[in-house]
C-alpha cells in the first residue's frame, strides 16, 4: 500500500502526520523513550513485523527524529535514542496521553503515571499559552492564517 505524502501541505499538522502519522511510529517513539532502544527488544516489545520495523526506523532517522548509535562493534549492532526533534515530538505523544487517560482508560484507570521532576507530584500535561501562561485549549482561540499559509491566487 502506498504511503499518502502530507509533507508538501501547507499546514503544521499534515507535515507533522508525515513525519510520525504512520500508526507504529508514536509506539516506536514511546519504547525508544522509556529505554527499549534496540531493534529485537522493539520489534519483540510491539509485535511489530521485522519489514515494517525496519522502514519505520530507517523513515525516523532519515527525518532527524531518531538516532542510531553503535553499541557493539562484533557483530556490528546499533541501537536507537532519540534526537532533540525526536523528543519534542514526545511532548505531542503526552498531549495523546492525556486525552487516552480521560476518555479511553476505562474504570480501571491509566495504564502509567508520569511524575513531575519539578515537582516530584503525579501530573498530567496541560496546554498553556506561551506568552500569557493561562490554559489554552480549542475553545478560547481564533485561528488566523500565519506567514506560512498557503497563496491562493
Amino acid at each position: 500500500m502506498q504511503r499518502t505524502r502530507f509533507g508538501d501541505m501547507a499546514c503544521s499538522i499534515a507535515r507533522t502526520l508525515d513525519v510520525i502519522g504512520e500508526s507504529w511510529s508514536p509506539l516506536i517513539l514511546r519504547n525508544v523513550l522509556v529505554g527499549i532502544g534496540r531493534f529485537d527488544q522493539l520489534q519483540q516489545s510491539l509485535g511489530i513485523s521485522r519489514k515494517v520495523l525496519t522502514e519505520r526506523l530507517k523513515w525516523l532517522v532519515d527525518n532527524d527524529v531518531l538516532e542510531r548509535r553503535r553499541y557493539s562493534e562484533r557483530p556490528p549492532r546499533y541501537e536507537y535514542a532519540l534526537t532533540a526533534k525526536g523528543t519534542e515530538l514526545c511532548d505531542l505523544l503526552m498531549v495523546m496521553v492525556r486525552w487516552g487517560d480521560r476518555w479511553t482508560a476505562g474504570e480501571a484507570g491509566p495504564p502509567v503515571l508520569y511524575r513531575h521532576h519539578a515537582c516530584g507530584e503525579i501530573g498530567h500535561v496541560e496546554l498553556h499559552c506561551s506568552v500569557c501562561d493561562r490554559p489554552m485549549d480549542v475553545t478560547g482561540i481564533d485561528i488566523l492564517p500565519g506567514p506560512g499559509a498557503a497563496v491562493t491566487a
